[in-house]
């Protein structure tokens, strides 16, 4: 088996990790803030002071990562991957979801450095991660894909190779962009039923039987009617938001309008200046329930 690094060890990395550690990698840690890897050195990971420290004789390096300043931070930032003992032909396995002049940036520096470059942003809950069963969304070389495809089995159920690198962050940035939409309209939805007097759990039953439903609408109207935002994080307001203002940047460059998407980001914009960016995203409705009236 390989020796693989893996920086970046929140709830979707460390599933991840441990997902590679299981198929018998090798797998070298790093992280901010070390006490996340304890769980993972448990299960027999090995512990790097530093990425540059963590990918010394790795076949490949993996980053989850949450925004394009951590991947800067981490990849080319003092200590970071581009200033190891990188061996020629290392794979560059960047699974944070990025903006697209990020993901141009970086695998620019990291095919300078001798890497072979895979955008892979992913689709699935920390459940998914721990599992095996995540969404990889690809931009590479064919080449390079089908040499890496033994490394990034272990993770995913479903593995889609949208073309050249920027293409899966491209469909990473929509999905998630129709996802804002969705959690957006939902609270709408369920702040107008409150006021007209239905039962919001009912709501939430009927929805999920209905045609509006989708995973985002089901999952985000449960989360609404209970009210436990603060429990069982899934996925931030902030991160949302993070990845509807890099869609709309991705929108703007192709010269394409989204007002939806443009009212879903101001939501989650009021989300985070109220404090509650660290909720779970299904705490947009807050802000759909203090909303007044346009007339």
């Amino acid at each position: 088996m390989s020796r693989i690094a893996f920086i970046g060890l929140g709830r979707m990395g460390s599933g991840m990790a441990g997902r590679l550690l299981a198929a018998g990698h090798e797998v070298v840690v790093t992280n901010r803030t070390p006490q996340r890897a304890q769980p993972l050195l448990d299960q027999g990971a090995l512990w790097a002071p530093t990425p540059a420290e963590a990918v010394t004789d790795a076949v490949a390096v993996f980053a989850m990562l949450s925004d394009d300043a951590a991947s800067r931070a981490v990849w080319e930032g003092p200590g970071g991957v581009l200033a190891g003992q990188l061996e020629p032909g290392t794979f560059a396995i960047e699974c944070s979801t990025l903006s697209p002049a990020r993901v141009r940036e970086l695998s620019a520096a990291a095919t300078a450095a001798g890497m072979r470059y895979l955008d892979c942003p992913v689709t699935g809950l920390p459940e998914a991660a721990a599992s095996g069963s995540l969404t990889l969304l690809v931009g590479a070389e064919d080449a390079d894909l089908e040499l890496a495809r033994p490394l990034l089995k272990p993770l995913a159920s479903d593995l889609f190779h949208f073309g050249p690198v920027g293409s899966g962050t491209a469909y990473k940035l929509i999905v998630n962009l129709i996802g804002a939409v969705q959690i957006a309209g939902v609270a709408e939805g369920l702040a107008m039923a409150e006021r007209a007097g239905l039962d919001p759990a009912q709501v939430a039953t009927a929805l999920a039987l209905g045609q509006a439903a989708s995973p985002q609408v089901v999952r985000n109207s449960q989360r609404m009617v209970a009210g436990d935002h603060d429990s069982n994080l899934a996925f931030s307001g902030r991160l949302r938001q993070k990845d509807t203002a890099y869609a709309i940047a991705l929108a703007h460059e192709l010269g394409i309008g989204v007002p939806f998407g443009q009212v879903a980001l101001d939501g989650l914009d009021e989300l985070l200046a109220e404090g509650w960016g660290e909720l779970n995203e299904s705490a947009i409705i807050e802000v759909a329930r203090r909303r007044p009236s346009q007339d």
